[in-house]
C-alpha cells in the first residue's frame, strides 16, 4: 500500500508541474504615464488689456454715482482717490460721468479685488481709461471700427420706408435718400407705385459685432415716373471734409440748406407776423421762426455749412445757437436742452449742434428755427434758396473719371421683384414666382 500512495503522489506532482508549464504566470505590462493635458486658456482682449489677468466688474452709472463713490465702495482709500483725480484732471473730467453709461473696473486677483483701472464708455465708439496700477494715467481711445459695403434694391408699392422694412433694411436708408440726397429732386410724399431704386451704401460696425447703422451712401439710382435720377457722393473740399451728391453730369442734387433742422418732426407753428395769442389778450405777437416739434433729446442739425457766431443761453431763447453761412444767410436754433458747438467753430450741413429741449419761453419740446437774409428774419419756406456749391471746372474731369466704375457697378445691380398676387383671367389668384429683372 505504501508504494501505491507514493505512485499516486508522484502522479499528482507531475500533473501540477505540467499545468504550471502550460499556463505560465502572466506579467502585468508597465504602462508609461502620459503627461497631463493642459488646455490653453483663450486670451480675452478688450480696451487694450488681457481681461484674464483681472477680476472684471462691469456696471452702469447710477443715480448718486460719482468717480469717487465708485472707487470708494471698491476699497480705494480717499487719499488715493484724491491723488488720481489730481493726476488726471487735465485729461479726464471726472464730473462728466452720465447716468446709464457703462463702466468697467479691472481689479487685482487678490482677496479684496482692489481696482487697478477704471474704464468709462461715453458712447459706443469711445472709451476713457484711467489706469492707476503703477503710475497714474488717463487717455481716450476708440474701439476698432469697420465698414462693410452693401447694396439694396426695391420697387415702391406704397412708400420707400415700407419697401425697406419688408427687406429688413435700416429706415436710415430711407431718410438719407429722401432728406439728404433727393430732397430737392424728388418729392417722396408723392412717389408712384412702380417707382424703383438701387443704392450702394456702407454699414458701420464696432468691434466687428456691434451694428451701428448706415454710415453713408456711396451711390444711388432712383427711377421716378420713369425718369432716372443718379446720385454719386464726391468730396469737394478735403480740408473741410465737405461731401456732396452730384448726378452723372456733375450737377449738384442738393440745395445749400436742409428743409428742417431735425429728422422725422412736424411743424407745430409757422412763421407768422400776424399771430395772435389768447394768453396775451389776442394781441398781435409776431412769430418770426418755424417751430419743429420733436421729443426732448432729438439731435438738432445745422441746415447748411457755416461758422457758429453765438452759442449761449439768454432769456426767452433759452439755449440757442446762431450760424453765419455767408454774407447773405444766417440761421438760429432756439430752446435747446444742451448745446454742442462753440463760437468760432465751423460746422457742416447735417452736423449735430445741440439737442431739442424746453429752455426759455416754450410750452413744449421743440426747436424754433429762424432764418435771416441780409440781416432780416424771413420765412425760409418762401425763399428761393440757392443750389449747393457746384463742382469747379478743375474737379469736374476728376469727378467724371471717379464715377465711371461706380456707375457701372450700380447699373449691374439687378432690380429684385418680390412675389406678388396676379389676377388670372378666370378669376383665380396665383402667386408669381420671385424673379430678377434688369
Amino acid at each position: 500500500m505504501g508504494n501505491k500512495y507514493k505512485v499516486t503522489a508522484f502522479l499528482v506532482l507531475i500533473i501540477l508541474f505540467s499545468a504550471c508549464k502550460d499556463n505560465p504566470k502572466k506579467s502585468t505590462p508597465i504602462v508609461k504615464a502620459e503627461p497631463p493635458v493642459v488646455e490653453e486658456v483663450k486670451e480675452i482682449h478688450e480696451f487694450g488689456y488681457n481681461l484674464n489677468d483681472y477680476v472684471v466688474k462691469r456696471d452702469t452709472i447710477k443715480s448718486g454715482d460719482s468717480f469717487g463713490h465708485i472707487l470708494g465702495r471698491n476699497h480705494i482709500g480717499y487719499s488715493t482717490i484724491h491723488n488720481i483725480v489730481e493726476a488726471v484732471k487735465n485729461t479726464f473730467d471726472i464730473t462728466s460721468l452720465q447716468l446709464g453709461k457703462p463702466y468697467t473696473l479691472l481689479c487685482a486677483k487678490d482677496s479684496l479685488q482692489t481696482p487697478e483701472c477704471f474704464i468709462y464708455q461715453p458712447n459706443l465708439e469711445d472709451y476713457v481709461v484711467v489706469d492707476f496700477k503703477d503710475s497714474i494715467q488717463a487717455y481716450t481711445e476708440q474701439k476698432p471700427i469697420s465698414y462693410i459695403e452693401k447694396s439694396a434694391t426695391g420697387v415702391i408699392n406704397s412708400s420707400i420706408s415700407e419697401t425697406l422694412e419688408e427687406q429688413g433694411l435700416s429706415p436710415r436708408l430711407a431718410f438719407k435718400l429722401a432728406d439728404e440726397i433727393y430732397a430737392w429732386t424728388i418729392d417722396f410724399r408723392r412717389l408712384q407705385k412702380g417707382d424703383r431704386f438701387k443704392v450702394i451704401y456702407t454699414d458701420k460696425y464696432i468691434d466687428d459685432t456691434i451694428y451701428t447703422g448706415v454710415h453713408n451712401i456711396k451711390a444711388a439710382y432712383f427711377e421716378h415716373n420713369s425718369e432716372p435720377f443718379y446720385a454719386f457722393a464726391f468730396e469737394t473740399d478735403s480740408d473741410k471734409g465737405i461731401v456732396d451728391y452730384f448726378n452723372e453730369d456733375a450737377k449738384n442734387l442738393r440745395r445749400a440748406f436742409l428743409k428742417a433742422p431735425v429728422q422725422f418732426s412736424r411743424i407745430s407753428s409757422r412763421y407768422n407776423l400776424k399771430r395772435r395769442i389768447a394768453v396775451y389778450g389776442y394781441k398781435v405777437r409776431p412769430h418770426k421762426g418755424t417751430d419743429f416739434a420733436a421729443p426732448i433729446g432729438t439731435p438738432i442739425m445745422a441746415t447748411a455749412n457755416g461758422t457758429v457766431t453765438k452759442s449761449e443761453r439768454r432769456g426767452g431763447n433759452g439755449n440757442y445757437v446762431k450760424i453765419r453761412h455767408n454774407a447773405t444767410y444766417e440761421t438760429q436754433y432756439l430752446h435747446m436742452s444742451k448745446r454742442k458747438v462753440k463760437v468760432g467753430q465751423y460746422v457742416k450741413q447735417g452736423d449735430v449742434i445741440g439737442w431739442v429741449g424746453m429752455t426759455g419761453n416754450t410750452g413744449g419740446p421743440h426747436v424754433c428755427y429762424r432764418f435771416w437774409v441780409n440781416g432780416k428774419q424771413v420765412d425760409p419756406f418762401k425763399q428761393k434758396l440757392p443750389q449747393a456749391q457746384s463742382i469747379s471746372d478743375s474737379l469736374k474731369v476728376e469727378y467724371l473719371e471717379f464715377i465711371k466704375p461706380i456707375k457701372e457697378q450700380l447699373d449691374d445691380i439687378p432690380f429684385e421683384i418680390k412675389p406678388e398676387l396676379i389676377e388670372e383671367p378666370k378669376g383665380e389668384t396665383v402667386r408669381q414666382n420671385e424673379h430678377l429683372i434688369s
